[in-house]
């Protein structure tokens, strides 16, 4: 089973070309403009064992936002294309992830019904070029844009970057875990006969 996906998006803000393989071993090529952010996605891609290569250029002049949420917003729906009609797929997923003293959950339901629950608590406006409220914008697109059900909790704070840090590698677990398969499961596992 073939589970990649490419996408395009071209505004008048953001231009961006997304590869992703759901089955892959980690290798991430980023370039958004913003080194903070690719840090994070190479945490993702590494630790889901998703390969990713992304190009976004965006109206970084004004600030971050557009390339930040469109980057989300193509990524969920490359999580989607990728995953096609989701035969097989465990669906859910989660992770308790430390990082020094900060833990983060992560919590995934691949339902096909978007919802996001964000909490954290973050006391710097900026990470390097990313300003911290653009990391719930950013898992609210890729949960929107995916059909996700997705919980991010911070239980213990502390430092703004392990913060971060430890969130996209919680969720890069927890996907992995949703999408992962399982030969148990004929069909989509859902009652419903659909997801």
């Amino acid at each position: 089973m073939n589970r990649t996906a490419e996408c395009v998006r071209r505004t008048k803000e953001t231009d961006i070309a997304l590869s992703l393989d759901l089955d892959g071993t980690g290798v991430c090529e980023a370039d958004t403009g913003i080194g903070f952010f690719d840090h994070m996605l190479d945490g993702f891609s590494r630790h889901g064992f998703f390969d990713l290569k992304l190009s976004v250029k965006g109206d970084l002049a004004v600030d971050c936002h557009h390339t930040v949420e469109d980057t989300g917003i193509v990524l969920g729906g490359a999580i989607r294309e990728a995953l096609g009609d989701k035969s097989g797929i465990r669906r859910y997923g989660s992770c308790m992830l430390p990082m020094d003293e900060t833990l983060v959950l992560c919590a995934i339901d691949l339902s096909g019904r978007p919802y996001l629950a964000f909490d954290a608590a973050f006391t710097a406006e900026r990470l390097g070029g990313l300003d911290t409220e653009m990391i719930r914008e950013f898992f609210y697109a890729v949960s929107y844009a995916a059909g996700m059900n997705l919980h991010l909790k911070v239980l213990s704070g502390g430092n703004n970057h392990h913060m971060a840090e430890a969130m996209f590698k919680a969720f890069a677990r927890a996907l992995a875990e949703a999408v992962s398969l399982d030969a148990r499961i004929d069909g989509v596992l859902s009652t419903k006969g659909s997801l």
